[in-house]
């Protein structure tokens, strides 16, 4: 069969599938046409029958009135269900062509099961929070609002029962059930930073009752307390910080997560796959923390619904902005400034949000530079999202993201000499969230992702011009549709279809020229060929409580990626699952299968815009790992302190990887230069303690680990050490607020040095040319690399709102890390010579919110 042929039939099969497994019980969802008034039962019921094609089937005596008032046009099914039958004992169950009125569910001691659903939300801003913990109090039954803030929870009901909703950073509040009705309810939860006096905020429940292991969250909060880089506090530097993580070199945003490459990580702003993250060659990431509500990191235990990549799964999410009030915030550093604004545009309904950031350092030192010079060298960032309410079941929002760095040289003598090198990130995302039911929860997602590199040079001499740009691009455009479907208090669904188009080009060359004198030259020549790829995936989950003490999520990723006429399938499995020892005791494990059909090649570890974005083709097969993971999670002193700790076993196969004596010159295909097939393995152990005080937060993490790999072509296809191969990594990230207005922040980091080929002897050769002897691959070690950041922070009440002074010191006590070591030949020896970068480095910064 046709490969284009076989590509439209599973596209088509993915787009139906999650249609089909919900489709019977949407038939309650859809909507009658019938105006406002008065009708009686049987008319009610025959139109009901007519408008699905579908018999009911029912008891005659559980009717409960002949005349309903119909207050609304256009009801749904299961809206006229509820006026004309009991819904408090009764359940509407869809069978085929059948709706059933069936008595509803009781649990093992006859206590009716109810379902309370809503939203969780910020009481004064109204943004729906992610990751809030919903639960029954005194129990082990619970679940966590998703990413736009939905929860939905089917509990038995007593006269005792009381949900109890929490989130780091806020008080908790309760809510009691009035009888055995299932019924929404909207929790608002109050920030501990808009309380005057003193409360102590609770850890997440969810780490011991959630059965998601190998999560993470950081909070903007303590994001803010954490110490700056040049007067700029980063997200990425922050999850360096996070046991199993990494960073690549000093100072570099890239980062590694379990002994995986710095391209196997899935960085989402917005559920959108942001592809280079980095400002100054790697210094700083392209997030605004002023634009963050939220930033989470899964590095294990991926959920079904995480695909595409094989080490961690990063989620950024933009503020929404403030339904009620508008607020403003900024802040001018060594080398940038910020401003965001945000409010509503229709009280209760409608909202926005904005950010900006840019650094300065061209508009200093333009005026400088010499006469007829100009240059300079800038970064600037851009964050907007609109948030519209059309009712309790719909909201739509539009958010997207531009970030770019600039840097450009031009000169004017008898002619023209201009050069310039430009990389940015554009990215979109346009969502619509529907609540069918009080069970069924959709979000339609249409997403757009573009980075570009672009290397510049004109020149002009009398008639001849020149004009040369030298590009790299990847640009996506996706769709995606998830469904959350509580079916039972034992059974949670979530299932997903997804497609993204890629266009994916590593390097292309435009050459213009002209003469003066006719001869012109206006070509584009593609230096590694161009892929335009179609990837699509299936998922579906079942979060099983199987009892009070033990939970399991299993799922299926179902994967295609079809390229150069090739077609790649993979059904990825994912089993976690979280067993009770005690209220503050669980353990947990968990498997995943992953594939990766998209690479970074980079012969640096500084993360440097060329390195090239690839496509997986014909040639080069996609990236597997397989992950196994097993864990415990503590509480202690009422939730106050957290111990994790979590062992893990990664394989990994299909790694690529450039040969080793490969050409990086733009002008050769990258497929000629690279190798295959490669395999590795990671272990290790990790601990996390993590204190939740009202005053003093943070945590110490530890992490022992080893990484290997191995190709055929390299070392003779012995095994060596993975270059970022550290055997021990300790950080400590403390804050403690002194007083309402004074706080103070350290991060203090060690780990064992990077791994590195080395020249380790010469000889001649039969011709008398001097050669170097190398070690194999990776046998020597960097030494170890620690540092202490120091931050100290004044905020001050004003009439208009708050002002703040923060002065940070990066690397403290002036360490000399390695960031290059190089090796010079004087006379017959070879001397090693050690290059560090960072030393001390004060910052102050000034901020404001009002």
């Amino acid at each position: 069969m046709d490969k284009h042929i076989l590509y439209r039939i599973y596209c088509v099969f993915l787009i139906w599938m999650p249609l089909l497994t919900f489709g019977q019980q949407g038939m309650l969802f859809k909507e009658v046409p019938l105006n406002p008034g008065r009708y009686t039962s049987s008319m009610l019921l025959d139109t009901i029958e007519s408008s699905c094609e579908c018999t009911l089937a029912y008891a005659s005596n559980d009717l409960i009135q002949e005349q309903i008032l119909l207050e609304k046009s256009n009801p749904t099914r299961e809206e006229l269900l509820e006026k004309l039958f009991n819904a408090d004992r009764l359940d509407f169950l869809v069978r085929k062509n059948k709706i059933l009125i069936v008595g509803k569910k009781k649990d093992e001691n006859g206590n009716p099961i109810i379902t309370i659903s809503g939203f969780v939300e910020d009481l004064k801003s109204r943004e729906r929070l992610i990751g809030a913990n919903i639960y029954v109090k005194g129990t082990s039954v619970g679940t966590v609002s998703n990413r736009f803030g939905f929860y939905s929870l089917s509990i038995p009901f007593t006269d005792s029962t009381i949900l109890i909703s929490d989130l780091i950073g806020y008080e908790a509040t309760t809510f009691k059930p009035a009888k055995a009705l299932s019924t929404s309810h909207r929790f608002m939860l109050l920030s501990a930073n808009e309380k005057l006096a003193e409360v102590t905020v609770v850890a997440q429940e969810s780490e011991v009752v959630n059965v998601q292991m190998s999560n993470i969250k950081i909070s903007p909060e303590e994001l803010r307390k954490m110490p700056a880089f040049l007067g700029e506090v980063d997200v990425i530097k922050a999850v360096q910080f996070l046991p199993g993580v990494q960073s690549a070199n000093e100072g570099s945003v890239n980062y590694i997560v379990r002994g995986g490459n710095p391209d196997q990580n899935l960085i989402l702003l917005d559920g959108v796959p942001v592809y280079n993250v980095s400002h100054i060659f790697g210094f700083f990431s392209v997030f605004n923390p002023d634009a963050i509500k939220n930033i989470e990191l899964t590095k294990g235990g991926f959920p079904a619904h995480f695909g595409g990549r094989l080490s961690s799964v990063l989620e950024v999410d933009m503020k929404e902005g403030d339904m009620k009030e508008y607020h403003g915030s900024g802040s001018i550093g060594i080398i940038a400034a910020k401003f965001g604004l945000e409010g509503p545009i229709i009280k209760d309904k409608t909202s926005f949000m904005f950010s900006g950031r840019r650094t300065y350092s061209d508009l200093i030192y333009r005026p400088i530079l010499a006469e007829g010079i100009d240059g300079g060298y800038y970064f600037s960032d851009l964050n907007f999202k609109l948030n519209h309410k059309f009712s309790r079941k719909d909201r739509v929002y539009l958010s997207f993201y531009n970030g770019i760095d600039k840097g450009f040289t031009q000169s004017e003598g008898s002619g023209l000499d201009e050069g310039g090198l430009k990389w940015g990130n554009y990215t979109g995302a346009l969502r619509w969230n529907h609540l069918f039911s009080e069970k069924m929860f959709g979000n339609l997602t249409a997403t757009y992702s573009r980075f570009n590199f672009e290397i510049s040079s004109a020149f002009a001499f009398d008639t001849i011009t020149s004009n040369l740009r030298y590009f790299s691009k990847i640009v996506d455009q996706g769709i995606k549709y998830d469904l959350d479907y509580i079916y039972s208090p034992k059974h949670s669904f979530r299932t997903g279809v997804s497609y993204t188009y890629h266009n994916v080009r590593p390097g292309a060359l435009v050459i213009n020229e002209s003469d003066g004198r006719g001869l012109d030259i206006d070509s584009i020549v593609d230096l590694s060929p161009a892929n335009f790829t179609h990837d699509a995936f299936l998922y579906v989950e079942d979060q099983w409580t199987v009892n009070q003490r033990l939970k399991v999520n299993t799922g299926l990723h179902l994967s295609s990626y079809f390229v150069d006429g090739e077609a790649y399938f993979a059904l990825q499995p994912r089993l976690s699952a979280r067993y009770l020892m005690s209220e503050n005791w669980a353990l947990k494990a968990s498997y995943a299968y992953m594939q990766q059909f998209i690479h970074l090649l980079t012969n640096s570890s500084v993360g440097l815009p060329t390195d090239l974005w690839v496509s997986s083709t014909g040639r080069i097969p996609p990236q597997v790992s397989q992950q196994l993971a097993i864990g415990s999670t503590n509480f202690w002193d009422n939730k106050k302190w957290e111990f994790t700790t979590e062992a893990f076993y990664k394989d990994l196969s299909g790694l690529i990887a450039y040969k080793p004596a490969a050409s990086f010159a733009p002008a050769v295909n990258w497929e000629t230069q690279v190798l295959s097939g490669g395999t590795g393995r990671a272990y290790g152990l990790e601990t996390l303690i993590r204190l939740n005080g009202s005053r003093t937060r943070g945590w110490i993490a530890y992490t022992l680990s080893k990484s290997e790999r191995e190709f055929d072509e390299i070392d003779g296809g012995n095994t060596f050490p993975f270059k970022y191969d550290r055997r021990h990594d300790f950080k400590i990230v403390l804050s403690h607020d002194f007083t309402k207005k004074f706080n103070a922040g350290f991060t203090w980091i060690y780990n064992s040095g990077l791994k590195a080929t080395i020249p380790i002897s010469t000889y001649n050769d039969l011709d008398g040319q001097t050669l170097i002897k190398y070690s194999t691959r990776n046998a020597f070690s960097y030494p170890s690399y620690h540092r202490l950041d120091v931050a100290l922070s004044w905020t001050k009440k004003t009439s208009w709102g708050q002002r703040s002074w923060g002065i940070s010191v990066y690397n403290a006590y002036n360490q000399r890390n390695p960031f290059i070591i190089y090796f010079s030949t004087f006379g017959d020896t070879r001397e090693a010579t050690q290059l560090s970068l960072l030393q001390i480095i004060p910052s102050i910064n000034y901020s404001f919110r009002f």
